[in-house]
């Protein structure tokens, strides 16, 4: 009988396919107590689960190449510490030696008992790493099952399906996709985590949500996921089937007018020119650049070059991606972002960053970077280097305050003396720039804009920073929204400062390539829009339907809202 489940959209666009169901929290376990011959059996089994989950880890890692690993692989490492917690590990043992717990009843027990720990606590930062927990522990029910029940396949074996699940982790998402994955429906997550970041990065429709997914749909049950309307549709009717066949088509001649806009100019209806810019990583991201007509690559992470194995990668090696990027665009200008490794990254890359308590709110960023002075020299000569190569900009990510500009240029400034006594070319110039990511940059803007020639601002960790509400945290939807007051006076305030001061001011944030907020960026000044390449297209379309100077008569209006609901409904009847 056909049913519909209402969601909330992550990802758009639509998919038909066989339900697959992963619902590690509600797996049936085995509750008799252990005999006392049995608990050594016992601890093996489990042992034997945590292996097969740290394996299925580091097959994993090993893996992910480019955009893919980017978006994952601080969460492989974040789970692979899990897995190897002292305090996690000895929980466990304890429960089945002395709480005579079997193995899955063992694992539940610990979630639940480090899920309330954590919900409890008033640091929204920590109680957000509950999803974590839960699906570390969930990896390794799932490990145990397959021990324990032949008919389970694994879930890298499932073939053009939807996935079902309580929420999924961006490492599985990423894993499934390689193997034909069409779309995924969660219970519970976010429209702003990581996981619904990597969906729309990957093309795969996705609703969060969904809170009655997992008791109203059954394995093989024949899915429609509806990502346009947030609805999943469960044995969908002839009627249902002709809807998507129309979807299909319409995407189709979607996808060749978007194709025409390759080569067109971005502006504005009223003929204000706009600069569309990509972020990128790997030599695929720049050939994508460059096919969908990008104006240059505003943001280049170069942490993939720290993280891709455990020595610190060499001046040359870094020279050699650096000038490759360069060349690769053209002669359209480059902006390389330093590296941008925390305290949860930087031990993979051979730099001590260990033991603290909230790395995102630690030593990261240029804060790091300013700590190893000699590896991050290293960097900044290769980027030198490769500035002669074309037009280069150089972003500082994690700026707080001036000092740590200050510091960046003299060790630029010491850097290009060593290479002129070395008798090597240099670029007359190379712009710097403040990536403002941490509220008291964007407050304290003009004391940066000292400092620096250029600004980016970095919306995803602004808007945590601001709102103090972790973007994957579903109990936070009401509070982490673009739109949220406090937010867009921010906003507007940097934006403005750069207007003022002559400088370029750049948005690399998720949003920029949001389609539902390029009428509220240009509302509030920005001129320069960086995103996934996939969604230069989308954004120059868009922007071509927009009069620029009808939304900056009404941005002191929008700014005066005081809810998220209320400058949305503002912001409708704006754009009209």
């Amino acid at each position: 009988m056909r049913q519909v489940l209402s969601g909330t959209i992550a990802a758009h666009g639509m998919a038909l396919g066989r339900a697959r169901l992963v619902q590690p929290s509600r797996y049936a376990v085995d509750t008799r107590p252990l005999e006392e011959g049995e608990v050594e059996g016992e601890l093996g089994l489990l042992h034997e689960a945590l292996d097969t989950a740290r394996q299925e880890l580091r097959e994993l890692r090993g893996k992910l190449h480019g955009a893919l690993a980017r978006e994952v692989n601080e969460f492989i490492d974040a789970h692979s510490l899990l897995l190897d917690d002292a305090e996690l590990l000895r929980g466990l043992d304890d429960l089945v030696r002395v709480g005579r717990y079997r193995s899955g009843a063992a694992l539940k027990k610990q979630r639940e008992r480090l899920s309330a720990v954590f919900e409890a606590m008033d640091d929204p930062y920590l109680r957000s790493r509950k999803e974590d927990v839960e699906q570390v522990i969930n990896r390794v029910i799932s490990a145990l099952q397959r021990q324990t029940s032949p008919e389970e396949r694994k879930l890298a074996a499932r073939v053009g399906e939807i996935l079902i699940a309580d929420s999924i982790a961006p490492a599985d998402m990423a894993q499934l996709a390689g193997y034909g994955l069409l779309g995924v429906v969660a219970s519970s997550g976010s429209a702003y985590s990581h996981s619904a970041i990597l969906a729309r990065s990957l093309g795969l429709p996705m609703l969060v949500g969904t809170r009655d997914a997992l008791a109203n749909i059954r394995d093989d049950d024949l899915i429609l996921l509806d990502a346009e309307r947030g609805e999943t549709v469960v044995h969908p009717t002839a009627q249902d089937l002709s809807r998507y066949r129309a979807w299909q088509r319409e995407a189709a001649n979607e996808g060749r007018r978007l194709a025409k806009l390759a080569n067109a100019p971005t502006r504005t209806r009223d003929g204000i020119e706009i600069a569309l810019l990509a972020n990128a990583e790997t030599s695929a991201d720049v050939a994508l650049a460059r096919a969908r007509g990008a104006d240059g690559v505003g943001l280049y992470r170069t942490e993939f070059l720290f993280l891709r194995k455990r020595a610190l990668p060499s001046e040359d090696e870094q020279f050699t991606a650096y000038r490759d990027l360069v060349m690769g665009m053209g002669g359209l200008p480059v902006t390389i972002r330093t590296m941008d490794l925390g305290a949860d990254k930087a031990d993979a890359a051979g730099l001590v960053a260990r033991g603290e308590e909230n790395p995102a709110l630690g030593v990261r960023g240029v804060r790091l970077s300013l700590r190893h002075p000699s590896v991050f020299t290293t960097q900044i000569r290769a980027i030198l280097r490769a500035a002669c190569y074309g037009p280069m900009r150089v972003l500082i990510p994690m700026v707080t305050q001036p000092d740590e500009l200050i510091a960046v240029r003299t060790l630029f400034n010491l850097a290009r003396q060593e290479l002129k006594r070395e008798n090597i070319d240099l670029p007359e110039k190379l712009p710097m720039g403040a990536m403002i990511e941490v509220p008291a940059a964007a407050i304290n803007v003009r004391a940066l804009l000292e400092h620096c020639d250029f600004l980016a601002i970095g919306t995803n960790d602004l808007a945590q920073y601001v709102l103090a509400a972790d973007r994957g945290n579903d109990a936070l939807d009401n509070i982490y929204n673009p739109l949220q007051p406090a937010l867009l006076r921010l906003l507007s305030h940097v934006i403005s400062a750069g207007r003022r001061a002559r400088k370029p001011v750049s948005l690399c944030g998720e949003i920029a390539g949001d389609v539902n907020f390029t009428a509220l960026l240009l509302l509030l000044g920005l001129h320069e829009f960086s995103m996934h390449p996939s969604q230069i297209l989308h954004v120059r379309d868009r922007l071509a339907t927009l009069d620029r100077a009808h939304l900056r008569r009404h941005a002191a209006q929008l700014l005066r809202a005081h809810t998220h609901e209320q400058a949305e409904a503002m912001l409708a009847e704006i754009v009209g």
